[in-house]
């Protein structure tokens, strides 16, 4: 039930016009879902840490999930987890830089289908569970993440 909460709040998200997300070196500028002047929601999170551990979890999960497992072959994990850890940081209104590339470029070779999208989403929801980061809060990060789906879902 939980989970179709989200997957509807994410449609409806999607449904609204966006613009394309910029980001260069230690700037994520994401679209119509605004960084704000405050830091409201990281601190909702629980901060750095804490965003850096239900990151971690969020990959050694997906890691096991035979279904999605395979497009993280070959990737420098510890890379991958910090510079995730970043962006969710900048995107929640933390003091983090990012420096990694676009999602549109970090996926485009990839060929994730909506399918292997939701299961993301799924594991993502079940990491923050784990880090007791409030509902409320897990949607108000997947909302400003929600953008990226068109960049994401390449087939």
């Amino acid at each position: 039930m939980k989970f179709r909460l989200l997957l509807t709040a994410l449609a409806l998200v999607l449904a609204t016009p966006l613009v394309q997300a910029q980001s260069q070196p230690g700037t994520v500028m994401p679209g119509t879902a605004p960084i704000p002047a405050d830091d409201r929601l990281y601190r909702e999170l629980g901060g750095r840490e804490a965003i850096q551990a239900f990151t971690n979890d969020f990959y050694d999960s997906m890691l096991q999930d035979a279904r999605i497992a395979h497009f993280f072959d070959g990737i420098n994990m510890k890379h991958l987890k910090r510079v995730l850890a970043d962006y969710f940081c900048v995107v929640a209104g933390g003091p983090c830089i990012y420096d990694g590339v676009g999602m549109k470029d970090a996926h485009a070779h990839l060929g994730i289908g909506k399918g292997d999208f939701n299961t993301l989403v799924e594991h993502l929801q079940r990491a923050m569970d784990k880090a007791n980061v409030p509902f409320a809060t897990q949607n108000q990060l997947l909302a400003r993440m929600a953008f990226f789906h068109r960049d994401i879902v390449t087939k």
